[in-house]
């Protein structure tokens, strides 16, 4: 009889266990898959759940926007009794990176840990500390300027690593989006340039006006029997005597003009004050 007390004694005790780690993430990611949290996605290695990795996006009205700070949480087996280790792996300029982060809801304070506290709420604590400057260890300080480049060279910089590929392959596809938007735009930028600088006009010696192609190799004859030098097509419109050898831009051209110009009319309206003087004396 006192055995059979003992057993349901025992089987009644076990019934009453507290959740261990793994169930208790389970239900973590059960709760995170039904109200995402903004700006947040978080994920657990398929093979171990007590490793989470996550990424942050840049909130608008912050000097991380546009940029995806992946980072991972490293749960102990007495989860949720004690704290998880906190890294960044994503150089950010607020967070070393590969380094335990200290804050209140990391192992480093576990005095300050809640139980009740699961992954939803440690990431929103994380990406509330990113946003402020207050100093802590393993945090570094940098200035607006430099947050803003590396929230752009984390786009590439996150696809290098594999476990990011692997457990996010929609923000991957929105990545490689938004890289193929910034080549086409700087594709753009650069045949237009390039096209402003074929485009030019030159002028050979008979007055006559013919296209430079900045792609001629130096010592090609244009039209009119007109040496072009590629080199010369860079600032404006290239302009060379093929007998003289010597070339000048448009632009120089028009504004000595100008000044001839200018001289002439001087010139001529003081003479025309001179003979009025004249005149008026007599």
């Amino acid at each position: 009889m006192e055995v059979k007390k003992m057993s349901s004694s025992s089987s009644s005790s076990s019934g009453r266990k507290q959740p261990t780690a793994v169930s208790r993430m389970k239900q973590d990611y059960m709760r995170l898959k039904r109200d995402p949290l903004p700006y947040i996605t978080a994920e657990p290695l398929p093979n171990n759940i007590l490793e989470w990795h996550y990424v942050v996006k840049g909130p608008e009205d912050s000097p991380y926007y546009g940029g995806y700070y992946h980072g991972t949480l490293l749960f102990p087996r007495e989860f949720p009794f004690k704290p998880p280790s906190i890294y960044m792996l994503t150089p950010n300029g607020r967070f070393k990176t590969n380094s335990r982060l200290c804050l209140s809801i990391s192992d480093f304070h576990p005095d300050t840990w809640n139980p009740t506290w699961c992954v939803g709420t440690i990431l929103t604590g994380l990406l509330s500390f990113m946003l402020e400057n207050t100093a802590t260890l393993g945090s570094i300080e940098t200035t607006k300027y430099e947050k803003q480049q590396l929230a752009k060279k984390s786009l590439a910089f996150n696809l290098k690593n594999p476990h990011f590929v692997e457990l996010f392959p929609d923000i991957c596809e929105e990545i490689n989006k938004r890289l193929q938007s910034e080549k086409e735009q700087k594709l753009k930028a650069l045949n237009a340039a390039s096209a402003a600088a074929n485009g030019s006009v030159t002028q050979g010696a008979s007055g006559k006006s013919t296209l430079a192609n900045g792609n001629l190799p130096n010592g090609s004859i244009g039209a009119n029997g007109i040496a072009i030098n590629a080199s010369d097509v860079v600032a404006g419109a290239a302009v060379v005597d093929a007998n003289s050898g010597k070339s000048l831009s448009n632009s120089y051209l028009n504004w000595q003009s100008n000044v001839i110009i200018l001289i002439c009319f001087a010139i001529f309206a003081l003479v025309v004050n001179y003979v009025l003087k004249n005149i008026n004396q007599e």
